[in-house]
């Protein structure tokens, strides 16, 4: 017989997504876990099988997929279909060198103006991404971008809140920041 281990991950520290609604509203299903903090049990499940091969949850699988469409859509041109995997909220939040940018639309707005055509876009690739889930309905997850284009190979690091809603992920919060220019210096 087979033998399966299942580590299920206990927050000891639940974050404003995790005792809220999706939508931010505290609905009455909720107020059993604001009852129980600050422990809660993670939906976040690894099985390890005994070729010590690891598989990830239903959640971290859904966050991967939504990753790797973002980058199929950039890849083909697609903005917009780029931007269906954020928040439709005033409230999206993305975070740069040149500071904030609210609401969806705006962020709509930043990626047609810095991206106007397929060759200012590139491809695109993610690399190094871990996701961290906090709970059932949020997760953190960092990573590097690279961008191969004509004349240049820009990268960077991002960090994404995500959350779920009934319609799935969504990312909430992005905050991506550039490398430095090889050879250049910062005082």
């Amino acid at each position: 017989m087979k033998r399966v281990l299942v580590t299920v991950g206990i927050v000891f520290a639940i974050g404003a997504a995790c005792i809220l609604g999706a939508g931010g509203r505290l609905a009455a299903s909720d107020l059993t876990q604001v009852s129980r903090a600050p422990l809660a049990l993670a939906k976040t499940v690894s099985i390890a099988h005994p070729d010590g091969k690891a598989t990830v949850s239903s959640d971290e699988t859904q966050i991967r997929a939504v990753l790797d469409t973002q980058v199929a859509a950039w890849n083909r041109g697609d903005i917009d279909a780029f931007m269906k995997y954020y928040w439709r909220s005033d409230k999206t939040l993305f975070v740069g060198a040149n500071g904030l940018i609210r609401g969806w639309q705006a962020v709509l707005d930043r990626y047609h103006r810095g991206y106007p055509n397929r060759k200012a876009m590139g491809q695109l690739t993610f690399s190094d991404i871990e996701i961290e889930q906090d709970c059932p309905r949020a997760a953190v997850v960092v990573g590097e971008y690279h961008l191969h284009r004509e004349k240049d190979a820009p990268s960077g690091v991002f960090t994404l809140n995500f959350r779920k809603f009934t319609e799935g992920w969504r990312i909430v919060v992005d905050h991506t920041t550039a490398f430095a220019i090889p050879g250049t210096t910062h005082n």
